[in-house]
């Protein structure tokens, strides 16, 4: 990875992070705190899904690799399982579609 990929690698991952609806938000639903309907949470994690999509979708710097370190599906697998989210949600569809998109234009190490 060059400087130039490692330095997109290093923002994306800041930027998905300022964000990311898993860090205090879910813990407020498992704790009964919150719903996993509530509008807030779901205003949030909508805007951190197109977030993750815009960032895949730029990610043309990274190899494969690189890439592979910005795979949200962990992360969505834990909130549907959280049922912040569902599978048929556009929104996961799309950033899944993206994610794959972005691996798939990157051939693999050798």
């Amino acid at each position: 990875m060059n400087e130039s990929s490692d330095q997109y690698l290093t923002e994306a991952i800041n930027t998905l992070s300022q964000s990311d609806p898993l860090i205090k938000l879910l813990h407020e639903v498992k704790l009964g705190r919150m719903k996993a309907t509530d509008g807030g949470l779901r205003a949030i994690t909508g805007a951190w899904l197109s977030t993750y999509q815009q960032v895949l979708e730029k990610s043309d710097v990274l190899d494969q690799q690189a890439l592979r370190r910005l795979d949200p599906i962990p992360r969505i697998d834990v909130l549907i399982a959280a049922g912040v989210l569902t599978e048929s949600d556009a929104a996961v569809i799309g950033l899944r579609k993206a994610f794959e998109q972005a691996l798939g234009k990157k051939a693999p190490r050798v």
